[in-house]
């Protein structure tokens, strides 16, 4: 009995030793664990406190490149062209366009004064400088009603004086039913990085909340359409060789959009309020809100029509289907719009005249094309540079999409006309062969004026 008794002893002890390490081994392996919990909620606190910060640090997404101009090298500048016409590079932009809305979209709360210390300091991010909404406000005087500058469907634009005391022209846009946050995407993405001295350069954007505006360099001579269609008195400044700068400035524009870039840009929305005109009546093509990239793969892109009646090609608006032809048909208009003085549709005109492409046809075949000059022209174009202009126009709005030229073509034809009598100095020097010197001092037995003296020079080359 004793040796059994002193077993059972030993056996409790052992047991109690077993059972005092478990708890042991319990204890230890949730204090662990309650370490590691509170670790991981601290981290993530950090983490959190990180991205809502409000500091001085700009919020600018890991895809979006952050390219200062001190930092530019020509190596550089080679790599930034050479996305044009590379489809995986392309495909690349088209996503960091994305990411530039997505952290535009996003509100950080107290953020607002430190944000605009960043655009002051670093201007450059993404497609153009980021302004805050109290720059934009100081700069347009709080929106005030004497900025306003132009008014549309999509928006409102109003001249505006940055802290560094450069003009620009601050557009509005309306948010109806989401059209501004479609405009802003498509402007971006079409014109954002894009210069061309016929197209207006973005300058900038601001986003803050669901307000969306769009920051462009200000164009100081107001539109075409206010010099075509407003009070001008008894005759225009703008004179025939004025509206032929106007039409090659633009045409050049539009070439460069369909034959410079890679995806090409289908406008869709030209007519004479979006051709700004400068001091020296240089134009430059405005408003792509409605614009379309088009693929070197796609002959068109089928999408809901849209446009400013009058200027929209007949294909487009019966179907759908949009190409850059489609552009080519609206520049047609607009040069016809540019000749005659007239709006492309105007009810206060006879039956026979509301419609400006079918009235025009008409005039041309029954002859009457001097007719067709705007009356306030006070010099009318010689009757050789008013045909060239006529038939390219009716080039222009071919109801055959195929047989209208591209907008290259056309701005060689127009700006061959600069010389209207290279052809014919020519047939004169084929079919009226070159005197001797003889016969020369016959005719002229006393000096020349001086305008012969250039006539005869240029016989001789």
């Amino acid at each position: 009995m004793t040796e059994a008794g002193t077993t059972t002893g030993v056996s409790l002890k052992l047991l109690v030793l077993v059972a005092i390490l478990v708890v042991f081994a319990v204890v230890i392996l949730v204090l662990v664990f309650f370490l590691c919990l509170r670790g991981g909620r601290s981290w993530k606190r950090r983490k959190l406190a990180a991205k809502h910060s409000s500091g001085s640090i700009p919020l600018v997404s890991k895809e979006i490149m952050v390219v200062k101009t001190s930092d530019l090298t020509p190596a550089t500048t080679s790599e930034i062209g050479d996305v044009e016409g590379d489809p995986k590079k392309e495909a690349g932009m088209k996503v960091e366009i994305e990411a530039v809305t997505a952290v535009m979209k996003s509100e950080v709360s107290g953020g607002g004064a430190h944000r605009s210390e960043v655009s002051v300091e670093d201007p450059n991010i993404g497609w153009g400088r980021w302004y805050s909404m109290k720059e934009v406000e100081l700069a347009t005087r709080g929106f005030a009603e004497g900025n306003v500058i132009g008014e549309g469907g999509y928006g409102v634009v109003y001249r505006g004086i940055l802290h560094d005391a450069s003009v620009v022209a601050v557009k509005n846009l309306l948010n109806n039913k989401g059209q501004a946050e479609k405009e802003f995407k498509v402007e971006v993405e079409a014109i954002g990085k894009v210069r061309h001295k016929n197209l207006v350069r973005l300058v900038g954007y601001c986003a803050e909340g669901a307000r969306r505006m769009l920051v462009y360099e200000y164009v100081d001579n107001g539109n075409l359409e206010q010099w075509l269609h407003g009070d001008v008195g008894p005759v225009s400044p703008l004179t025939w060789d004025i509206r032929m700068r106007i039409a090659i400035g633009t045409a050049k524009g539009l070439a460069y959009l369909h034959e410079g870039l890679e995806p090409k840009v289908v406008h869709r929305d030209i007519k004479s309020s979006n051709i700004l005109l400068d001091k020296n009546w240089n134009a430059k093509v405005s408003d792509f809100g409605l614009a379309k990239l088009l693929g070197s793969e796609k002959t068109h892109v089928t999408t809901r029509v849209m446009g400013t009646f009058g200027y929209v090609a007949p294909e487009y608006a019966s179907s759908g289907m949009l190409n850059e032809r489609s552009d080519v048909y609206s520049f047609g208009v607009l040069l016809m719009e540019i000749i005659t003085g007239r709006s492309p549709i105007d009810y206060s005109r006879p039956p026979g005249e509301m419609n400006l492409v079918d009235w025009f046809k008409a005039m041309v075949a029954s002859r009457r094309s001097e007719e067709l000059v705007d009356p306030l022209v006070e010099i009318p174009p010689s009757p050789r540079s008013l045909k060239r202009v006529l038939l390219i126009c009716l080039r222009c709005i071919d109801l055959d999409v195929v047989k209208r030229p591209k907008m290259g073509q056309i701005v060689h034809m127009l700006e061959t006309d600069d010389f209207p009598f290279r052809s014919e100095l020519r047939t004169v020097r084929e079919k009226d062969p070159l005197p001797s010197h003889a016969d020369v001092s016959i005719k002229v037995p006393y000096p020349p004026p001086k305008h012969a003296e250039t006539v005869e020079k240029s016989r001789w080359r």
